[in-house]
């Protein structure tokens, strides 16, 4: 091996869990990416932390991911470690007035939703289309229908890059439209709780499947993308101004802005970043130039 690093990181994670220059395309639901150097599932607390450790003692960068559904990786790949946490155990504890859930951050938010949905567990339906895992909607206080994680989180315990854990509160998280204090530290969500409430089967499927119809109505889920790719104004609606900008439906090579949701990019084929992102600048730049309102990324690109 070139990299003596990746001959020391066999020795203390599992052979089968360590993947060498893993497409990205493979991690990405818009299925773009260039290779990581070395892809790791990890499946518990220890493991996170040996990891953390050995990338500090050897200086190699870390990058977590989820489910890498709000994810633009670059063609040329990522150096060093990129770790998704496949941790996805929920524990459920129903008390008289309320039901509280420790769910591990590898959780995907439809296996989460459909579990609550079977133990009669509501207050969760408007959050149940969102891909990707539990961990990730924190990180991005993901929402929708009116809902966002900051209504139904309790707690989460996290890592630091130190390997220290720390329990934080709601309030501590800073949750803002699309953001929290994840968002801007480098640190490790491992396991959340929630406050939710008892609720009847019939009554959560009818909502569950409200909003499921919804989002096949008004997005673009036929073609790989990363979710929504703009973050709503202040004062705006990000899709509506692209549209006005007769921007929908405009293509640089494989990326498209779609012509179902205009604040979506798809991934019509063979798309790479780079079309992505020169897309992206275009409507930034025709948005601006047409209404003077600077448009932001909701996407991570790494």
């Amino acid at each position: 091996m070139e990299n003596k690093w990746l001959e020391e990181l066999y020795t203390i994670i599992p052979k089968e869990e360590i993947y060498l220059n893993e497409s990205m395309k493979k991690h990405t639901s818009i299925k773009i990416g260039g290779p990581a150097e070395a892809f790791i599932k990890l499946n518990s607390i220890e493991n996170v932390k040996k990891v953390v450790e050995f990338s500090k003692n050897n200086n190699i960068p870390l990058h977590i991911i989820g489910n890498g559904s709000n994810l633009l990786v670059k063609d040329e790949g990522i150096k060093g470690i990129v770790a998704k946490i496949t941790m996805d155990d929920i524990k459920i504890e129903k008390k008289e007035s309320c039901v509280e859930v420790l769910v591990e951050s590898g959780a995907v938010m439809g296996a989460i939703s459909y579990k609550f949905f079977q133990d009669e567990i509501t207050g969760f339906e408007e959050l149940s289309g969102i891909p990707g895992t539990i961990g990730g909607a924190i990180r991005m206080n993901a929402g929708a229908h009116g809902k966002e994680m900051k209504d139904i989180v309790v707690s989460t315990t996290y890592m630091d890059m130190e390997g220290n854990i720390h329990t934080i509160t709601n309030k501590e998280h800073k949750f803002e439209y699309r953001s929290s204090i994840f968002a801007k530290n480098k640190w490790i969500i491992l396991e959340t709780k929630l406050k939710l409430q008892h609720g009847r089967k019939e009554q959560i499927k009818e909502k569950m499947d409200k909003y499921a119809n919804w989002r096949k109505e008004h997005q673009p889920l036929e073609l790989p993308n990363a979710g929504s790719t703009f973050k709503r104004g202040k004062d705006f609606i990000t899709a509506s101004l692209i549209d006005e900008c007769g921007l929908k439906g405009y293509t640089i090579g494989g990326a498209q802005i779609s012509t179902k949701h205009a604040g979506f990019v798809v991934n019509t084929g063979n798309a790479t970043a780079k079309d992505v992102k020169e897309l992206v600048k275009h409507v930034k730049e025709q948005v601006y130039k047409k209404t003077g309102k600077k448009i932001e990324l909701e996407i991570e690109v790494i």
